[in-house]
């Protein structure tokens, strides 16, 4: 937000307490009281739980480490003994705990140089709060079938203001896999192959229902060699603009001629673009992250977070059409690049891991790059001046396109793959004198489409944010709010839809309260809502919490 609302913030710091983790309410919930106080629910969100097996669990200790300063976790990993070396899911598994006063603060988890999990903090009372995240990590299960040195940071700070020192283990639990599940994926293929033909019968093999056979870590970016039968290439990106400066507020910046207090070269518009040796091989719109203290109000985020706060998902791009350039054995650069970050500026991460998938029947896939066309990055913004109580108004559009296509030569028959994705961003960000006043309604969408052989997947991916901060003459700050992160994904066989699911995470919030007062006297009040759905070939789940005061007073299921 604004500099003037943020030193604002930082002249008084919040409080809290935290309580139970949350369950569905099974009683009315108690009187919210009319004003924060010393005591609130612990964090919680409405997103499903990981849906896990029901065979034999084993759990590994991964990390026990309380981050006080910018010093790394480091420790060994072993395998764990009872679940054999193939599991049907793996989960992972963080508990924190923090108290007293502190920041959010972003942090990450690495297993021999794989990212595994990237997540921030929630920020803590004086008596404390603890919350859990889970994620599904079964697709870095060749990593974790070896011995493995293990990396966590959760960069910190902690002096005589700010003393939350950040208290975290993290597990992993191992799911044995059912009996004759190999030999059952197998033989599904095997028809697969025979009654679609070869071309269709390969690209089963590429459909998700294995995990990958190697997972290759590029940490932030550096050169890339392959496997010389890989089939199909993956590359996740976990970009995440923060660190405290201008770009943890990306979305809000303006050109460098525009009076306001975040200035970006060319104004709001981002995007992550992966290059092969040079040229531009995915692009893909971030997702536009607000943390436990952002928009420069915690009061909004402290129980419920906003969409991905906890756990950062990648950005994913199929660099299928590229494998046979990768696959000559040869190192290739790699390079994950941010449009309009101003250069040499800081602020932004995007560690890098490759996922790949081999061709057990051949030593060498080889293959082509067909078609390479990409369209005009477009990026405007258009700034009308405004003066007195007549608001600044910054109107911004931007948007690319690129479409590639290649294919490769497997023991099963050639592969084509086209990738085709396209971004498009608008916003209206509106201002006054001073910033007292300050909104931001924007809108991202990102459409994907991957075909191999006879089968397609569309994806459709659509991000909004709509908000206001107002610093009013007596001080008192209020921040109104709405994100939403929603995605669409179908299916296709032959042109007819064979599958859909659709996730649709919304949070909407209000909170107000004193400024540059003591905490005790800040008389801070705040309603929160996350509404979290998602249906299709998944099942149903439809879970919505609220929030007053810090209270939670609604806790539904729908499915």
């Amino acid at each position: 937000m604004s500099m003037l609302v943020g030193m604002a913030l930082a002249a008084s710091t919040l409080v809290g307490a935290g309580q139970a983790a949350a369950a569905p309410l099974s009683a009315p919930a108690p009187a919210p009281p009319p004003e924060f106080g010393t005591d609130w629910h612990d964090p919680v969100t409405a997103a499903p739980p990981v849906s896990k097996p029901r065979t034999k669990a084993c759990e590994v200790s991964v990390a026990e480490a309380k981050f006080k300063d910018f010093t790394p976790y480091e420790g060994d990993y072993a395998p764990p003994r009872g679940c054999g070396d193939r599991w049907g899911k793996v989960v992972l598994r963080l508990d924190g705990k923090v108290k007293g006063r502190q920041y959010d603060r972003l942090g990450y988890l690495r297993v021999g140089g794989v990212e595994m999990f990237r997540t921030s903090t929630p920020q803590p009372s004086p008596e404390g709060i603890s919350w859990s995240v889970e994620k599904d990590v079964t697709r870095y299960s060749e990593t974790l079938s070896r011995e493995q040195r293990i990396e966590m940071l959760i960069g910190n700070v902690v002096n005589d203001t700010y003393t939350g020192v950040i208290d975290v283990k993290v597990t992993l639990t191992f799911y044995a896999r059912k009996k004759g599940a190999d030999a059952r994926e197998k033989s599904a293929d095997a028809r697969e192959r025979s009654a679609d033909g070869r071309e269709k019968g390969a690209s089963g093999r590429t459909s998700g229902w294995t995990t990958p056979d190697r997972v290759l870590p590029l940490g932030d970016g550096t050169t890339l060699t392959t496997p010389r039968n890989s089939e199909r290439i993956v590359a996740e990106v976990y970009a995440t603009g923060s660190g405290g400066g201008c770009e943890e507020y990306w979305y809000m910046t303006v050109p460098d001629a525009v009076p306001y207090s975040c200035k970006a070269d060319n104004g709001p518009y981002r995007e992550v673009q992966v290059k092969v040796d040079g040229q531009l091989a995915g692009i893909a719109a971030p997702f536009p992250t607000v943390w436990t203290g952002g928009w420069s109000n915690p009061f909004l985020w402290y129980v419920i977070p906003g969409p991905r706060a906890f756990d950062v998902k990648p950005i994913e791009y199929d660099l299928t059409p590229f494998a046979g350039i990768l696959n000559d054995g040869r190192p290739h650069e790699v390079e994950v690049s941010v449009v309009g970050v101003p250069k040499a500026q800081t602020g932004w991460s995007t560690p890098v891991n490759v996922l790949v998938w081999q061709d057990e029947k051949s030593e060498r896939v080889t293959g082509k790059l067909t078609r390479h066309t990409e369209g005009a990055l477009s990026n405007k913004s258009t700034h009308t001046p405004g003066s007195g109580e007549t608001p600044h108004r910054l109107d911004t559009k931007g948007g690319h396109r690129l479409s590639v296509s290649g294919h490769v030569n497997t023991s099963h028959g050639r592969v084509t793959t086209t990738v085709t994705r396209t971004l498009a961003n608008t916003s209206v960000h509106q201002w006054t004198e001073g910033e007292a006043v300050d909104a931001l309604e924007a809108t991202w969408t990102d459409r994907e489409t991957v075909t191999t052989g006879g089968r397609s997947v569309r994806t459709d991916r659509t991000y909004t944010m709509d908000g206001t901060t107002t610093l009013g003459a007596d001080d008192r700050l209020r921040t109104e709010i709405s994100l939403d992160d929603r995605a669409e994904s179908v299916r296709t066989h032959g042109g007819r839809r064979v599958g859909r699911t659709v996730t649709d995470d919304r949070y909407d919030g209000d909170a107000s309260y004193l400024t540059n007062v003591p905490r005790e006297e800040r008389h801070a009040v705040g309603t929160s809502r996350e509404r979290y759905r998602q249906f299709g070939d998944g099942g149903c789940h439809d879970r919505t919490l609220a929030t007053v005061q810090g209270i939670l007073t609604e806790d539904r299921l729908r499915c």
